[in-house]
């Protein structure tokens, strides 16, 4: 568990799955994933974000707001998904359409880095978006990342004529 000035980071809860799934089919943060995500894959989602948070001590972690306690999104550490070509941890965050915004996402997305670096001993943390999510980006580079042109790529589960197959990439490495 990661606290923040406003929010808590925080393991998954059953409760947490229609939420979730909520965020995951709505039409303005689905654009971003490549088409909404059903059910049962969001629930798969929340399992392996647990499992990961179990095994490792770190993972995407559900995002709550501590004034509500209302499920604002995932935010957190992952490994790099085995269809890309290269590995390591990447970070991400999606939200829910209503908090964007309000900074949520830089305020969370800087406690976890910052908790990967710090005590889970990571080297290298890596992000990456789609060229057009100007959101997702800005946030990146709130939070200290850098670009690495050399290292932008095509979504390996993303058709070549698909518009958001072109990727950008950052990073943030200890020094």
């Amino acid at each position: 568990m990661i606290l923040t000035e406003r929010l808590i980071l925080r393991r998954w809860r059953d409760a947490d799955r229609e939420p979730f799934a909520a965020i995951n089919t709505d039409p303005e943060v689905a654009h971003w994933l490549g088409g909404p995500i059903e059910l049962q894959r969001s629930n798969a989602a929340v399992d392996r974000y647990n499992e990961c948070i179990d095994t490792r001590g770190y993972g995407r972690w559900a995002l709550e707001r501590l004034d509500d306690a209302v499920l604002i999104g995932a935010v957190g550490l992952m490994p790099v998904h085995e269809s890309y070509s290269f590995g390591g941890v990447e970070i991400g965050w999606r939200l829910a359409r209503a908090t964007w915004g309000h900074g949520y996402a830089a305020e969370a997305a800087q406690a976890a880095l910052e908790d990967g670096l710090g005590r889970a001993g990571l080297s290298e943390i890596v992000s990456f978006t789609s060229i057009g999510n100007v959101r997702s980006v800005r946030v990146m580079e709130k939070i200290g990342m850098a670009r690495d042109p050399a290292r932008d790529f095509d979504h390996p589960q993303l058709g070549e004529d698909h518009p958001l197959r072109r990727h950008v990439f950052y990073y943030w490495r200890s020094s």
